[in-house]
């Protein structure tokens, strides 16, 4: 039983009524209060009074009054109550008992343990009540703090993404930030696989492609293309990322671009649909998803299944 602070009532005078029937004389009182660790101090005035005056004080009120001493002491006298209550509910020598306690000594020692096995029980209880919350109070601390990580790096990246409708001076620099800014945003939702992945040839001299993301979602690999244009992206422009996906087995492609999608590129990627899934998506669709707070996972995840199902590649689901 957890006894770190007192002996609850019912505890404490179940052991004052059953110490002395153990006990046959006031020094085996004592010898055996002394022997679960009890303190001498605690111990001092009871066995002085045992000493010169016998007859002047009880068993019952010598474990009375060392066991509320003992209870005193909080955290110092936690011990030596754990020890007290491991001796009455372990005894099994009642033939040292006077004949006339045996019966009762047996009858309060059991309901001595089972008052400690409840009250054990419920301790168990609450610690695995406690240790059980304090698992989820840490792990809602964690989720709010991932969720203020997540917070603050998508507020970046809406930043970021705004300084570049000013660079209209500096386009192939834009385009190269605009590659860091989206793959930073598909990082805070935890779907980036590997960015600006260049593949060399076999002497590892020549760079022979170079593709701008990699993502996994849902258990699909998609090759991603980012593109800031002037014109509606057409064929031509679609035309190199086609031939990546088509180089890889079982690879899908992404296309995010600044400009809309011509209705001859829509038309190519739905030609090509039975043997390669391809997700187009504007920049404008990604400006409202960050000016909303949309989520960017359930966002692909509309775009793809519409893609799959309807066969459109191109469908705006924010604007």
């Amino acid at each position: 039983m957890d006894a770190r602070y007192h002996y609850p009532p019912d505890v404490f005078n179940l052991l004052v009524d059953t110490i002395p029937l153990l006990c046959k004389g006031k020094a085996d009182v004592l010898l055996f209060l002394r022997g679960a660790g009890v303190p001498q101090e605690d111990l001092a005035l009871m066995t002085e009074k045992v000493r010169t005056d016998r007859s002047s004080v009880s068993k019952f009120a010598i474990v009375r009054d060392v066991l509320e001493k003992l209870n005193k002491r909080g955290d110092a006298g936690l011990g030596a109550r754990r020890e007290v209550i491991k001796r009455v509910v372990e005894f099994e020598e009642f033939s040292i008992c006077w004949p006339a306690d045996v019966y009762k000594a047996k009858a309060n020692v059991g309901d001595l343990a089972r008052i400690v096995n409840v009250k054990d029980s419920f301790t168990r209880m609450n610690q695995q009540r406690e240790a059980v919350q304090a698992e989820v109070s840490a792990k809602a601390r964690i989720e709010r703090q991932a969720a203020i990580e997540k917070s603050r790096k998508i507020e970046s990246v809406r930043d970021r993404l705004n300084v570049l409708f000013g660079m209209d001076s500096e386009p192939h620099k834009r385009g190269k930030l605009l590659e860091g800014v989206l793959n930073d945003l598909f990082r805070a939702h935890e779907i980036l696989l590997r960015e600006d992945f260049k593949r060399q040839d076999q002497c590892g001299n020549v760079v022979v492609e170079q593709i701008d993301g990699v993502i996994e979602f849902e258990g699909h690999i998609y090759l991603v293309e980012m593109k800031w244009l002037k014109d509606p992206v057409g064929v031509n422009d679609l035309g190199a990322h086609m031939m990546r996906l088509f180089a890889r087995a079982d690879a899908r492609g992404i296309f995010i671009s600044s400009s809309d999608f011509a209705s001859t590129a829509i038309a190519e990627c739905v030609t090509h649909s039975t043997q390669k899934t391809m997700v187009l998506c504007t920049l404008r669709e990604i400006v409202m998803l960050l000016i909303n707070n949309h989520d960017l996972v359930n966002f692909l995840r509309q775009k793809v299944r519409t893609a799959v199902i309807e066969k459109k590649p191109y469908i705006e689901i924010l604007s």
